[in-house]
């Protein structure tokens, strides 16, 4: 045999190693438009290189994700906190179960008519996100902020019934989270995700912060979710290890979220540098 002839067929045996590397079905992961669509394609892409085939679903509302997960026809999806998730399965039955952690983002509340919390006016409009998890996670942190009073003892489930103190009279406006930013002109004082401000484009937003949620709480931090008989499958194990390993992923989160260190925090990083 020619030298050529057995370096085509090394050729052709290495190529058909790396096909094999990644020739089971692909994990099927939905997403989110956001921050960390971009870093979850970087994940995807780091992924392929240690032979797992990962194939991205971007979904354009908060409900689908989880009903794909649910049905079968997605293996896992990252886009949600326990609170959310929480909430889903206590509504609709979804038999989905979290996995490990991802990113904790903030929110934070935001004015283009008042300067400080002190020069709030009594009557003005709020807007807050309108599902119950995220909303029970704005209430909570405008009472930090001491703007409202809430029911002692609810506990998580917190809505805006449960306000029973509003001394600056606050109207509040329940927005759909993803049409937050898009409300702000139209509202004095705004909640808003630091995942959905980080791709808006609107820098002015960001700029125009009174207050951030602080802290470590995890019960906010975005998971990877799936199929409760499927916590234990070796492929969303290694998604969610390349997800917290991965050097380039590290470098895409901070990308993200163009190094504020207001907009996040990496929990499993915890005591380390980010």
């Amino acid at each position: 045999m020619k030298i050529h002839q057995v370096l085509a067929a090394l050729l052709i045996g290495t190529l058909s190693l790396t096909a094999g590397a990644q020739s089971g079905p692909a994990l099927k992961v939905g997403i989110f438009p956001g921050a960390m669509s971009n870093v979850m394609e970087v994940t995807a892409q780091e992924a392929r290189k240690q032979g797992l085939d990962v194939k991205l679903v971007e979904f354009s509302d908060w409900v689908a994700p989880n009903a794909a997960v649910d049905s079968g026809e997605l293996d896992a999806n990252f886009f949600q906190h326990q609170a959310f998730l929480d909430q889903a399965v206590k509504q609709r039955g979804f038999k989905l179960k979290s996995v490990d952690l991802g990113v904790l983002t903030t929110i934070g509340l935001f004015s283009k008519k008042v300067a400080s919390l002190q020069d709030i006016k009594p009557g003005q409009t709020l807007a807050i996100f309108s599902d119950a998890s995220n909303q029970a996670r704005s209430l909570k942190f405008l009472e930090q902020l001491g703007l409202v009073k809430l029911r002692p003892g609810v506990g998580e489930n917190v809505s805006l019934d449960d306000v029973i103190s509003n001394p600056k009279k606050l109207k509040f406006i329940e927005v759909e989270g993803p049409q937050l930013v898009r409300s702000f002109e139209d509202v004095d004082l705004a909640i808003q995700s630091s995942n959905m401000l980080s791709t808006s484009g609107r820098d002015d937003i960001v700029k125009s912060a009174l207050a951030w949620t602080k802290g470590d709480d995890l019960y906010y931090a975005a998971r990877f979710v799936t199929h409760e008989k499927n916590v234990n499958d070796p492929r969303v194990k290694k998604l969610v290890k390349v997800f917290h390993e991965s050097p380039a992923v590290r470098q895409a989160i901070h990308a993200a979220f163009k190094g504020n260190s207001n907009f996040y925090s990496l929990p499993w990083l915890k005591g380390k540098v980010q």
